[in-house]
């Protein structure tokens, strides 16, 4: 292998991958955000809603579970401008990802929900609790804490998840190295580098999430 590494010319382009890895948590950030609360929505939808709006939810569901994030994407940006609804390439990526996370969340917290037991809610109203209540404080909660660790991995899928938007041009990590790969001519070493990054935010991200359960949930013991 006659092959010389150069990482010279990549790092001498720190700012703009920096830029990019912040760019690809804002996206997470705020699509994981924009998706948690379709799922919340959407599994209460469906464990508590009429029978109509339980089957649009498992409609929507059923769609963006079996189609590829990519086509939703392009659907998304291509699509909506010809019903007259403009979004630039940030704004359908964010929308594009919270429609894809909702779906997978409207799962995982329908099976957070379905595990409280039903003795567990008679006596919640037993002893007066609102509806509101009983959803808020004995369903929600512990349903919550119940699928964290399943809804925190899909979080990471969703950072992972954030690099296909470079396909609509979407400023992120990778559309920063591909826009660096034709600059330089290395992109075996960008893509090294931006494979170490995403490593590094993923475990940060992880770390986060296990100190955010022990500050939720350290009653639990």
């Amino acid at each position: 292998m006659n092959y010389v590494f150069q990482f010279g010319p990549i790092f001498r382009h720190s700012d703009e991958l920096i830029y990019g890895a912040v760019r690809t948590m804002e996206l997470t950030a705020a699509s994981s955000a924009i998706g948690f609360v379709i799922g919340l929505a959407g599994a209460l939808a469906r464990s508590f809603g009429p029978i109509w709006l339980k089957r649009i939810v498992a409609v929507y569901v059923e769609i963006i579970r079996n189609t590829p994030l990519l086509v939703q994407l392009y659907f998304v940006f291509f699509s909506l401008p010809l019903m007259g609804v403009k979004l630039s390439s940030d704004q359908a990526a964010i929308l594009a990802l919270s429609i894809h996370l909702g779906a997978y969340a409207v799962e995982i917290l329908r099976a957070g929900i379905q595990s409280i037991p039903g003795g567990q809610i008679e006596a919640a109203k037993s002893l007066g609790l609102s509806r509101r209540q009983i959803i808020r404080h004995v369903i929600v909660v512990p349903a919550a804490r119940a699928v964290y660790p399943a809804l925190t991995s899909q979080f990471i899928l969703q950072l992972l998840g954030t690099s296909i938007v470079s396909a609509i041009a979407a400023e992120e990590l990778t559309a920063v190295a591909n826009n660096l790969a034709m600059q330089t001519f290395r992109n075996f070493e960008i893509y090294i580098v931006i494979a170490i990054i995403y490593f590094i935010l993923v475990r940060a991200c992880s770390l986060l999430f296990r100190l955010v359960s022990l500050v939720l949930f350290r009653w639990k013991a």
